[in-house]
């Protein structure tokens, strides 16, 4: 190293020491570090960085107020074009809740009319007129063919039933 180096060090070593203060934490001692404070001259350079950068933060140019009100102006845009979609989507559940509930009322006026249709039906009545007016009986055993089960739950007949 060179002598102003050792110099620069020697004198640093002795500001060190001259400076240096001790504190207790717990129960370890430590050594404090020296505060060192900018010169006069740092102090007046940083204040003028300061300065010079607030003014540009607050300097608006046409090209950057243009921009800005173009920003501006699509954030609106945006912002009204999204209320307007939640609004016609809040729109549509409520058609939907509305939809539904008159399927449930449907389904549930069906259901009455298919109850009062079948407690009109008078089963008794019915097997009298078929077996003392038009002469039907029961079917024999032998005269009941039994088919094996189809993929579907219905049977579409084009031909004769087959005989035994």
């Amino acid at each position: 190293m060179s002598e102003e180096g050792d110099i620069g060090m020697a004198a640093r070593r002795n500001m060190d020491r001259r400076e240096t203060q001790y504190f207790v934490d717990g129960n370890t001692v430590r050594k404090a570090v020296p505060e060192r404070r900018p010169s006069r001259q740092q102090e007046i350079k940083q204040r003028r960085k300061r300065r010079a950068r607030q003014e540009r933060a607050l300097h608006m140019n046409l090209p950057y107020v243009v921009v800005l009100t173009a920003a501006v102006i699509c954030s609106l845009g945006i912002c009204v074009d999204y209320l307007h979609v939640q609004s016609s989507m809040a729109k549509q559940m409520d058609d939907i809740k509305k939809i539904e509930q008159d399927l449930e009322n449907l389904r549930a006026e069906n259901d009455a009319a298919e109850l009062s249709i079948n407690a009109s039906i008078d089963l008794d009545y019915i097997y009298k007129v078929a077996t003392e007016e038009l002469g039907m009986v029961y079917a024999n055993k032998e005269q009941v063919i039994l088919y094996d089960k189809t993929e579907s739950e219905y049977i579409k007949q084009y031909e004769d039933v087959p005989k035994r």
